[in-house]
């Protein structure tokens, strides 16, 4: 194809195959965590608890100098080299002989992941036309989202030959994706722009990881401890002079100007918010029906495939309904939908099993509220940034989500350390309903303000794109 117009359809199977195993890989290997842990019995759980959350950690860190680099470097260019990076770390974690190598194989797949995610939509919303974008969105941001759902089900079915499968079966997707990219992907770039803050970025990745690490401790070793105060000072200075330096920085870490814009940054905040309740929804019920219904992870897995199968659908239609009367109400809508699902397991899941009238509506629900607002605040960066910034936009609404699930997932710990048993769950169940509400407030808000912030198409000059 090279020398050719790129087909947007072609595009956008690209780039959300890519988006899927990124997405996937932040999950997948929670279900095969016991796996894992059983494998190396010498590791404690501290230790082996950042395999899990390395990954998490070091992708936020990363999603903002990425899209940066993108942006300045070449989009497409920086696509590939993040999916060939995924593909050998996927191998290298498959054969990880020990946990230290584990955890640090997972940390540059992180890396990998990061150039992926902002990269993808930029490539997305340059390949569409401003009419069709809300729907082009909606399948990548839902493929993002029922990747996430699926990582349960898939590694439920993978670790039962062995949890190196959850790593290997990235290898012939990415295979894929590197020898259709170069054909199919236009590039394009900001020429206008320098090279990124990579010391800010170091501080937003010294930032993240402290706060996670005092997160994930604190349950364990106390809140009052003092590797926990320190990491939570390490964080409160780090998280606030990176941007101190990004208002100094010709091309900082984080894109303030855009956040100054009222709609992006009600996108971000909301964005971390669903986020946190998701991931909790995730970890939460994978734990209640191991633990209190006593499934095996291959079951557990299953029962949780049928929310995941609405994200798909629910986001066409979605995407649909984004075009006519923006994301906003959307995302309000996807909110009502996502607290119901979960009022209905508050209201009747208990001990004794039942899944078809607990388990499942509450599943059907919250999927169709997935599908609903993930695609619909992942469309909002085109429409209230220029075409030049949407790599670093994309990249800070893809940081907060990441930020927000290791929060999410950190609390709903603290919580059933805390509560243990069914009332543990309870309690996290409110927590997630919590986030759902909140969304629902924040879908409101973004209809207010998106109107006052809408940004135009710009001319074809602002952004060089060329086919090959």
């Amino acid at each position: 194809m090279t020398g050719a117009t790129p087909k947007p359809g072609l595009v956008l199977l690209v780039v959300s195959t890519a988006a899927f195993l990124a997405g996937l890989d932040t999950f997948i290997v929670t279900i095969a965590f016991p796996g894992i842990r059983a494998a190396f019995p010498g590791d404690d759980l501290a230790t082996l608890s950042w395999v899990l959350n390395g990954y998490t950690v070091l992708f936020a860190a990363c999603l903002a100098p990425a899209g940066r680099l993108a942006d300045r470097y070449g989009r497409k260019r920086l696509f590939l080299l993040g999916v060939a990076v995924f593909t050998l770390a996927s191998a290298a974690c498959a054969a990880a002989p020990s946990i230290p190598l584990l955890i640090a194989f997972r940390a540059v797949q992180a890396i990998g992941a990061a150039l992926v995610m902002p990269t993808s939509l930029a490539l997305l919303l340059t390949a569409f036309p401003a009419r069709r974008r809300p729907m082009a969105v909606g399948v990548w941001a839902s493929v993002g989202a029922a990747a996430a759902a699926l990582g349960p089900p898939v590694g439920g079915l993978l670790v039962e030959a062995s949890w190196r499968w959850v790593f290997l079966v990235n290898l012939p997707i990415c295979a894929v994706t590197l020898l259709a990219g170069p054909r199919v992907l236009p590039e394009s770039r900001d020429t206008s722009t320098g090279v990124p803050d990579l010391l800010g970025a170091a501080g937003l990745l010294a930032g993240v990881g402290a706060l996670a690490y005092a997160l994930v401790e604190a349950p364990e070793h106390g809140w009052d401890a003092a590797d926990v105060l320190v990491a939570f000072a390490v964080a409160a200075v780090a998280l606030a002079w990176v941007p101190l330096r990004s208002a100094r920085h010709a091309v900082p870490v984080l894109d303030l100007p855009a956040l100054r814009v009222p709609t992006l940054w009600l996108a971000c905040v909301t964005t971390g918010v669903f986020a946190a309740g998701f991931a909790a929804m995730l970890f939460g019920n994978v734990l209640f029906l191991t633990s209190v219904w006593h499934d095996s992870i291959l079951v557990a897995g299953l029962s949780l495939a049928p929310g995941p199968l609405m994200v798909v659908p629910v986001s066409v239609l979605g995407g649909r309904f984004v075009h006519r009367h923006g994301p906003g109400p959307v995302v309000a809508l996807g909110g009502v939908s996502f607290g119901a699902g979960v009022l209905i397991w508050l209201l009747r899941m208990d001990s004794v099993r039942d899944y078809a009238g607990s388990m499942l509506p509450g599943q059907l629900l919250t999927g169709i509220g997935v599908g609903l607002i993930l695609p619909s605040l992942s469309g909002v960066v085109g429409t209230v940034l220029p075409p030049s910034r949407w790599g670093a936009g994309s990249s800070m609404v893809n940081t907060t989500r990441q930020i927000g699930t290791v929060l999410g997932t950190a609390v709903l710990v603290a919580i059933f350390a805390g509560a243990p048993g069914l009332t543990g769950f309870r309690h996290g169940w409110l927590l997630v309903l919590a986030a759902a509400l909140a969304t629902g407030v924040g879908g409101v808000l973004i209809a207010a303000r998106r109107r006052r912030d809408h940004h135009p198409d710009q001319p074809a000059a602002v952004v060089s794109v060329k086919p090959g």
